[in-house]
């Protein structure tokens, strides 16, 4: 991969990456506004998929799992800004100024339409990028305070995200773990969104499976594959990154392994219509 990464502090960064597709497993955090300068960002959640082209905006809100797919495009390299609302800033922002009340939103990712306050705000820092010198602490403080007065300003219901420091509490563990399996996360990221320690996430997940985590997320995201390959027609370079494997040619032997023949040789008996 050729990544180039520019920091103005650690919460605002621009990120090129030249590379045709790079793929992450994401779980901020923190909420995260980003906006795509170039490339294109394809992003796949439990239960829908977004695709964010050069000049869209978006917030990305924490201990959210995602796949976050990256591409350079029409000759340009992926390239964008991110912005992180930390939990101490917001803190600080909301003793300052009350939240407004409003509808609360499912914790999903807010799109923000064109909007010429917000785009100003985040091509004002590209300038930044370019200093010789350290950039003082207070104007970045100047900078994340502006971008959550604007998003304030054109999505009245933002303060039921941004105010609310909750931690995530203790859920159904079935359910969570049926809807997010395909993400390549670790355990102690599985077991803290599920609102529990490592060592109860264990336990509670024997108990409910009769397996260990690791041999039940492989059985489902082989499961999955075998679905997305023979009825939807996917090839394998497609599917083994959205169901949750690191590489793959990994991802071909085990599913070899498990089902007696490779992605690729199911895909050619599904076109002889075998």
């Amino acid at each position: 991969m050729i990544e180039q990464t520019r920091y103005l502090s650690t919460d605002i960064k621009l990120s090129c990456i030249e590379e045709k597709t790079f793929r992450a497993e994401v779980q901020l955090e923190h909420h995260s506004l980003v906006w795509i300068i170039s490339g294109e960002t394809k992003i796949v959640l439990a239960d829908s998929t977004y695709i964010f082209k050069a000049g869209d905006i978006f917030l990305f809100p924490r201990n959210q799992l995602a796949t976050n797919i990256n591409y350079a495009k029409n000759g340009l390299p992926h390239k964008a800004i991110a912005m992180h609302f930390t939990i101490k800033r917001l803190q600080d922002f909301y003793a300052k100024n009350k939240p407004a009340p409003g509808q609360q939103y499912p914790h999903k990712i807010r799109i923000f339409d064109k909007h010429p306050l917000l785009e100003n705000c985040l091509a004002s820092m590209l300038p930044y990028f370019d200093l010789k010198v350290p950039v003082p602490e207070n104007l970045i403080t100047i900078k994340i305070e502006e971008a959550v007065n604007i998003l304030r300003l054109i999505d009245r219901n933002i303060d039921s995200l941004l105010a609310n420091f909750d931690k995530p509490g203790k859920i159904d563990l079935a359910g969570f773990m049926e809807q997010n399996y395909m993400f390549n996360m670790t355990m102690d990221k599985f077991s803290y969104l599920s609102g529990r320690s490592l060592t109860t996430f264990k336990r509670d997940f024997k108990h409910l499976y009769h397996t260990t985590p690791q041999k039940w997320l492989t059985q489902k995201r082989l499961e999955l594959a075998h679905y997305q390959l023979s009825e939807k027609n996917r090839k394998p370079s497609e599917v083994y990154v959205e169901v949750g494997f690191e590489n793959l040619s990994h991802f071909t032997y085990i599913f070899k392994k498990h089902f007696g023949y490779t992605p690729t040789e199911l895909t050619a008996q599904k076109k002889r219509g075998l």
